[in-house]
């Protein structure tokens, strides 16, 4: 079982290693649909989830992006089926602003100043006000002071913005410790995927063996940390401001698969759901984990909608034509996340995923960023 509000990437992730799935989330895309044994929309998000995964066989379940901000939901699912993956009480304790400061200053990285009021908050747009529980970058905004009669509450924070580039690494933490094994160049608010600003839009692949060895250092102190964090077990995905003089300020820990953890899929061949199933102590024989050297850089891009876009027949056959061509090109599906037919994608939601690989980052996001061009002129023309 794999839950989420948006599941394609983990569920394909299983189904290359030999698994049934069954998948719940908001959008059924044609891709999902494609490898899932079985699938339910998760309306309404997430209330609904305990009782459309208490429909799905008997088996391990895995939550992915935005559940970690309900810990009931996820304690009631696994009240009945095995959890692979982090714990309720250890999701409470790195969604705790406080406790992150503490484990990222333990593992010699800084964190924002933060506060939990606005009072004294500089409003020159020098820091950020953020939703306590919120994923991918929704809900932030520079704070400018309050605009309206809105009170402030409990479901808010300030942080100083720290300036520097955005990355994201991928832990797997499993009883004997945490391996890096992954990380990635955000991309946020992404003009040319129309992405709204501070909301990721995709990633550009690092290869680990590339970072700078003090880097590496610190990621290695912060794997010890989170290898300590009591029912932490997984893949861990940790958001980071890497400044000029390769100070490393810590973000967010996101305590499950991300988004951006299939680039090191597609680069290494490293099974992620069999990675996950074995950190939590339940793979199964036949489906090898190993990864294997990065022979190129992948990226992948979010296409927003920048205005309503109709999904029909003929939408849908610019897409296909659009991925066979460029998965001819790359070896890979290039284009995931494919929105079914017929629907109207609203201004700034998602209407698929775009890949690209070339033999350098900067290759690579020169194709990438050329594909969702295309991409956007075909749909819309």
């Amino acid at each position: 079982m794999v839950v989420g509000a948006s599941v394609r990437a983990i569920a394909e992730s299983a189904a290359r290693a030999g698994r049934d799935v069954h998948a719940a989330d908001l959008f059924g895309d044609r891709d999902l649909l494609a490898v899932a044994r079985s699938y339910a929309r998760a309306v309404p998000y997430p209330d609904v989830l305990p009782q459309l995964v208490a429909g799905f066989p008997a088996g391990p379940w895995i939550y992915t992006g935005g559940l970690e901000n309900h810990p009931e939901i996820i304690a009631e699912i696994s009240r009945h089926r095995p959890l692979a993956g982090c714990t309720v009480p250890a999701v409470r304790q790195v969604r705790d602003p406080t406790q992150l400061g503490i484990l990222a200053r333990s593992a010699g990285l800084r964190y924002p100043e933060t506060r939990f009021s606005p009072g004294a908050v500089p409003v020159d747009g020098s820091w950020l006000v953020k939703p306590r529980c919120s994923a991918g970058g929704h809900g932030i905004g520079r704070w400018r002071g309050r605009l309206d009669d809105t009170p402030a509450d409990d479901r808010q924070l300030w942080q100083e913005n720290v300036p520097g580039r955005p990355w994201s690494v991928a832990m797997l933490v499993t009883p004997g410790g945490a391996d890096l094994i992954g990380a990635s160049r955000q991309l946020i608010g992404s003009r040319w995927t129309a992405a709204r600003p501070f909301h990721w839009s995709g990633g550009l692949d690092i290869d680990p063996a590339s970072l700078p060895r003090s880097v590496a250092k610190l990621l290695q102190r912060l794997g010890r940390e989170l290898a300590n964090v009591p029912g932490l077990v997984g893949l861990v995905g940790v958001d980071l401001i890497v400044d000029r003089q390769l100070g490393l300020t810590l973000l967010e820990i996101n305590p499950r698969p991300t988004a951006s953890m299939e680039l090191i899929e597609r680069g290494t061949g490293l099974s992620l759901a069999t990675a996950q199933l074995a950190a939590c102590g339940l793979a199964l024989p036949g489906s090898p984990a190993a990864a294997s050297p990065r022979r190129q850089t992948w990226a992948k891009a979010v296409v927003f909608a920048a205005s309503p876009l109709v999904i029909d027949e003929r939408s849908e056959a610019v897409l296909d034509t659009l991925a066979r061509s460029w998965r001819a090109a790359d070896g890979q599906p290039a284009i995931a996340d494919l929105p079914l037919p017929p629907q109207t994608i609203a201004t700034g939601r998602p209407i698929c995923t775009v890949f690209a690989a070339g033999p350098s980052p900067a290759a690579a996001l020169c194709l990438l960023r050329h594909r969702v061009h295309e991409l956007r002129q075909q749909l819309c023309a």
